[in-house]
This record gives structure tokens, sequence and C-alpha cells, in this order.
């Protein structure tokens, strides 16, 4: 009876044993397929890759290459199995063997290394980049190398370059396009200005013109000695006394008008400045005011404004650049109303501490909460194409920070966008006196 029991106990421990065994057997299959993909998958990159790679033990024993390091030498893995990675360099490779070892003895990557392979068609330079392999204790036993053609980055640097040159020459025709743009503007406002002034003098200068007419011939008949009777009648057609009366006003329109003209061609160029020479005190207020003149006065459709500029803002500066600057904003806003029912432009300046600030704004549509961070990036335009270069608030800004303030965008709480300049306020000049 004991030795039944004893009998079914070792049936039942082998049918145990045999049913691990079988849970083992189907683990191992699977781990084994699963080994199996990983090495296809490994052998498929490797045999994709158009870099060479190789893989080399601390002696430089050769233990893996790819399908692009087998063309490369024009032999098959297992001839490259049985060389060292010396084999493979050509004589005066900037990189040698040795200088691999002293990399791996400092645990250090090699990063962009200049090495020279001797292949069947003769030497061939290839960058290489290389890092250290370890084993399970995190010891050095080995080393992998990727390599790259130096034909290839040069072609790749070569093209990176030459698209590099086309962006810069591209930017540098938006800039000048908006230069050009900002130019037109300029014009467009100063011959608005100049018109009045010129044609009140080229007026006046023709009344000055029949009026010397007139006295050049009452002055010959009263010189050939004509008849008191025949001087009277001729005074009075020729409108002698009144040509006398209006003769003074006459030229002191003449006069005011080419004075206005000066001041104009006088503001144009202090406005012009090339920025060269040294800072000088700026009023924003009358800045702002000619800026206004020039842009809105030269658009077709008319503008409201509403401008309060008080005195005593003043600033130091380039007057061309800031007049400019302030152009941009100006023109920005104009642009920005275009198609709306209500145009009407709002432009505010006053003082707090030692920043002096102005505001423009528009009743346009107001800035979109997915472009307010882009405002003032190059390039960066909502207009249609052809109608911006998106370069103009961009210059804005770039003014306004040479000078030391700040320019902001946002939404007015009434409606349209609001741009702010903050700029440092000019000294105030101290008297003196001894007592």
């Amino acid at each position: 009876m004991d030795a039944e029991q004893a009998w079914i106990a070792v049936i039942r421990k082998m049918d145990e044993t045999y049913a691990e065994l079988l849970t083992q057997q189907v683990e191992l299959e699977t781990k084994n397929d699963a080994l199996e993909e990983a090495q296809a998958f490994i052998a498929g990159v490797m045999a994709s890759m158009t870099d060479v790679l190789i893989a080399c033990d601390l002696t430089g024993r050769i233990e893996q290459v790819n399908v692009a390091a087998e063309r490369l030498f024009g032999r098959c893995g297992s001839e490259l199995l049985e060389l060292k990675l010396e084999d493979l360099l050509a004589p005066g490779s900037p990189t040698s063997f040795c200088d691999v070892l002293a990399n791996v003895a400092k645990r250090q990557r090699i990063l962009d290394r200049d090495f020279t392979f001797a292949t069947p068609e003769g030497p061939f330079p290839v960058s290489v980049n290389g890092a250290i392999r370890f084993d399970s204790r995190g010891r050095a036993v080995g080393m992998v190398l990727t390599g790259r053609p130096m034909g290839e980055l040069r072609k790749a640097y070569q093209d990176l370059a030459a698209a590099h040159e086309r962006l810069k020459q591209t930017q540098q025709q938006l800039i000048q396009a908006e230069k050009m743009a900002s130019l037109g503007r300029l014009v467009a406002g100063v011959a608005h200005e100049l018109n009045n002034p010129i044609s009140f003098v080229y007026g006046n200068a023709h009344a000055m013109k029949r009026y010397s007419e007139r006295l050049t011939s009452y002055l010959d008949a009263l010189h050939g000695a004509a008849e008191p009777d025949e001087l009277t009648s001729l005074r009075a057609r020729l409108k002698i006394d009144h040509t006398l009366t209006d003769l003074a006003p006459t030229l002191a329109g003449m006069l005011e008008g080419a004075e206005r003209v000066r001041d104009i061609v006088a503001d144009l160029r202090r406005f012009s400045s090339d920025g060269k020479k040294a800072r000088e005190a700026v009023d924003m207020a009358a800045l702002v005011r000619s800026a206004l003149d020039w842009v809105a006065k030269a658009q077709k459709h008319a503008v409201e404004t509403s401008v309060t500029l008080p005195e005593g803002l003043a600033v130091v500066g380039h007057p061309g650049h800031l007049h400019q600057m302030a152009m941009n904003l100006i023109q920005n806003a104009v642009d920005a109303m275009e198609g709306c029912p209500e145009r009407r432009l709002e432009i505010d300046g006053y003082r707090i501490d030692d920043r002096i600030v102005v505001t423009v704004r528009d009743t346009g549509p107001g800035i979109p909460p997915e472009t307010a961070s882009r405002i003032f990036d190059p390039f960066f335009t909502t207009k249609p194409v052809g109608k911006g270069t998106g370069l103009g608030l961009s210059i804005s800004y770039r003014i306004v920070q040479e000078h030391d303030g700040a320019l902001e965008a946002g939404n007015h709480e009434g409606g349209g966008a609001v741009m702010t300049v903050t700029l440092p306020a000019a000294p105030v000049a101290q008297g003196g006196g001894g007592t």
C-alpha cells in the first residue's frame, strides 16, 4: 500500500514537471521569436543606412559592419571581420587609430572627426562620429563608428549656404521694399503739404506779373508826356490805385508761402537723418503731428482724427528714425480701418515720471488673439498679398528698442487696436546762476 502511494506521488510530480517544462518551452519559443524579429529589424536598419557603420573592440578588431561599409570597401562582411580598424585607414588619415583609442581612454565621444579610408577607388574622406560601447557592468568593450562621405556633407553645406544667401537677399529686398513704401507715403504727404503754399505763391506770382504789366504801361505813358486827362483815364483803366493797394499783401503772401515751403523742406531734411549724427532732443508732439499730416492727408478716403499732444513730450533720439516709426504706426492704423464704417484715429500723448507715452488707436477690427504674439515678427502680415511686406511694425519695434523704449500692441476696450510707445523723457535743462 505504501509503495502504491509512493508511485502515485512520483507520477504527480512528473506531471507537474512536464507541465512546467511545456510552459517554459512556450516562453522560450516566444522570446526566440521576439529575438529573431529584433535581429531582423536591426539587420534591416543597418542595411538601409547610407552612412558607413563599423563596430570594433578595444583592440580595433572589427566585429560588425553594415551594407554601406561593404560597398565602400568592396568586401563582404565576413572578410571585413578578419581585419582591424587601422587596416581600413589610408596612410596620412587626419585621424588615426591611436586618436580613437585616446578618445576611448577619456570616455569621450568622437564628433565630426575627419577620417580617410582606403578603398578600391583610392583614399576616401569621411566625417566620422562615434560612441563607446559598454557591457552590462559598465565596462568599455569597444566602439561604434558611423561615417558620412565628405562630398555629401560639402554639398549639403553648399546648398545650405546658397539657401541662406538667397534668404538674405530676399530679406534685403523686402526691407528695401518697405523703405520704398515708407518713402512713397512720405513723398505723398510732402507733396500734399507743399501743394497749398506753392499754389499760393504761384497764384500771387501771376498777380504780380499782371501788376507789373499795368505799372509798366502807366509809367511809359507818364514818361511819354501824356496829357493829364489821358493819364487819369489810363490810371482808372489799369486799376493802378487797386494795384498799389494790393501790392504789399500780395508780396507778403508770396513771402509767407515761400517760408512755409522752406519750413517743410527743413522738416523733411531733419526727418530724413540717416542716424549717423549724434542724438538730439526731439519734440514728439511736433513729430507725431508731422507724421499724421504726411500720412493721413494723403489717403483717398478721409479719416477722422483726434489728437491730444501737450507740450513737454521731448525725448532724445534720431528724428528720422522716430518719424519713420510714427508714420508706420499711423499708416498701419489707417490700413486696419479700410472698409470699416467708422474711420477714426485717436492719438494721445502724456508723461509719466521720466517716461513719454504716445498711443495710436484705430477703430478697426482689432488684433485677433491667435496673431497677437506674432504681430511684431518680421514679414508677418494679415494684409493681402501685395498690400504689405510685414516689416512696418517689426521695424518700428526695433527703432523703439534702439531708443531704450517699449512698443506694445493691444485691443482697446472701446474696440479697435491700440499701439503704445513708451520712451525715456529727455533730461530737463537745469537753469543756474551765481549770487
